[in-house]
């Protein structure tokens, strides 16, 4: 985040010498002139520090300071002396400033003291907008898939994870393409910094610029004050900006500005702002088509699309269903104080046969959905959309049939994969099928289960766990 500070100090040699050393630090000095009205400035722009000394700190100083802290969006306060007190200074801390610091220190001493107030004030920033976007900690580990494609897609996004470059995610509406940019952020170096997303596409054309690049106070009717803009928050951190394909032309040229200068300018200003930000993009459009049709900029693609990364859709990767639904299954139960733990099998034969044509995003409706309406402990077809019972029954995919004629339905289906995917999708079918067949014919018994199977107790249990199967679901189905 690109931290803000106002300078109301005495002399323009004291203004311009903080402005220097603050400049080396990575933030942005305003300085206050001569008799320039403090309270004005505060009023109408926000600072994230104060720093202030001679006429404009009045005496007794306590209670000036008292009213900074009490701004709806409070500064913090560094105080600037030219003689050491040690009576005043334990004053000054105690109201409330962040630190006193004396105008005789060499250059040297104190450009590390600012660095070190500034990388406090803001690691500081940097938790409160996580904290006020409720942003989680994804991690690219967090991303287990049993699909080769997927596999592969991991692989391919690992690689960019410590890079800086621009970075364009494209993939179908609700296949996570903002929980991967965010896991890739959290992998990389800029974890530190923050993780700013907009959606290009669900603000009206005008404030979407103002939103990217911030404005003047006056730039238009309603800008009563400074704001800054995604970018400024963004500094040294990540900006994500999804349904890029949905950008208007002219804020396109703003941002190719931004990509080739590293700066940006508010709406209504004429200054640049030097900004450290790592760009990643998502659309679901076809920006070749959209450049043919002039309303994507090819000058501006190819400066996004340094490195592609296209998330597979859900309907490819039919291995992935089953870990996903037990994983949000368990995370719903949890979160809305249910007493459900597990999916038929039938249920989720026939979650595993539906297309998903609103992916990852539908799923986690769907079994949210579900754990809330299911009356039992076991999620069961009857507590699943028709549409998704209606997909199983058409699919065949009845979990008693027989292995043969359950791969000889799918076989149309498997036809449209690649071999290996196809392989590994039979693989699946098969490896399921078999242990609830076993775990039948034991009554959900691990230990007669695990022997009949050849493998040890704790690899049955990762192989059910994979497969979102528990042994309670089968205790009353065996005919011991």
């Amino acid at each position: 985040m690109l931290v803000r500070v106002l300078l109301a100090l005495q002399t323009p040699a004291s203004r311009r010498r903080f402005a220097r050393l603050l400049t080396r630090t990575g933030a942005e000095t305003v300085p206050l002139a001569g008799r320039d009205n403090l309270w004005a400035r505060l009023s109408h722009e926000d600072f994230d520090l104060v720093v202030l000394g001679g006429a404009h700190l009045p005496d007794p100083a306590e209670p000036f300071i008292a009213s900074i802290r009490h701004l709806p969006e409070p500064p913090e306060v560094v105080i600037v002396r030219a003689r050491e007190d040690a009576e005043d200074r334990a004053r000054l801390l105690a109201s409330g400033c962040l630190a006193v610091l004396l105008e005789t220190l060499p250059d040297g001493i104190l450009s590390e003291t600012l660095d070190t107030l500034l990388t406090r004030r803001r690691d500081d920033l940097v938790r409160g907008l996580r904290t006020e976007r409720r942003e989680d900690t994804t991690s690219l580990n967090d991303f287990i898939s049993a699909s080769p494609s997927m596999v592969r897609f991991m692989a391919l996004a690992r690689r960019v994870v410590s890079a800086d470059s621009a970075l364009l995610i494209l993939g179908e509406t609700g296949v996570g393409k903002e929980r991967l940019a965010r896991a890739i952020h959290m992998d990389g170096r800029r974890a530190a910094g923050p993780f700013m997303a907009l959606n290009c596409g669900a603000l009206p054309e005008s404030l979407l610029e103002s939103e990217l690049f911030g404005h003047e106070e006056g730039a238009f009717t309603g800008a009563t004050r400074v704001r800054r803009g995604y970018f400024e928050l963004a500094h040294r951190g990540t900006i994500f900006l999804d349904e890029i394909g949905d950008m208007p032309i002219h804020v396109q040229v703003k941002l190719l500005r931004v990509l080739e200068d590293r700066s940006v300018y508010r709406v209504g200003g004429e200054r640049a702002i030097p900004v450290d930000v790592r760009i990643m993009a998502a659309t679901n459009r076809d920006l070749d088509a959209e450049m043919k049709a002039k309303r994507f900029r090819s000058d501006l693609y190819y400066r996004l699309a340094v490195v592609n990364l296209t998330v597979p859709p859900l309907r490819e990767r039919a291995a992935d269903v089953p870990a996903l639904v037990t994983s949000h299954l368990e995370h719903f139960a949890r979160l809305l104080g249910r007493p459900v733990t597990s999916c038929s099998p039938r249920a989720m034969a026939a979650l595993e046969s539906y297309e998903w044509p609103g992916n990852v995003r539908e799923l986690i409706n769907l079994i949210e959905r579900a754990v809330l309406l299911c009356p039992g402990s076991e999620i069961d077809l009857g507590d699943l959309p028709e549409g998704v019972t209606g997909a199983t029954m058409k699919a065949s995919a009845d979990p008693q049939a027989p292995l043969g004629e359950a791969s000889d339905h799918a076989g149309q289906r498997l036809l449209d994969l690649p071999l290996n995917e196809a392989r590994r999708t039979l693989q699946q079918r098969f490896e399921r099928q078999y242990l609830e067949e076993l775990l039948r014919s034991t009554g959900g018994r691990i230990g007669p289960a695990a022997g009949r199977a050849g493998v040890n107790a704790r690899s049955l249990y990762g192989l059910m766990r994979r497969h979102g199967l528990r042994k309670e679901s089968f205790k009353q189905q065996s005919g011991d």
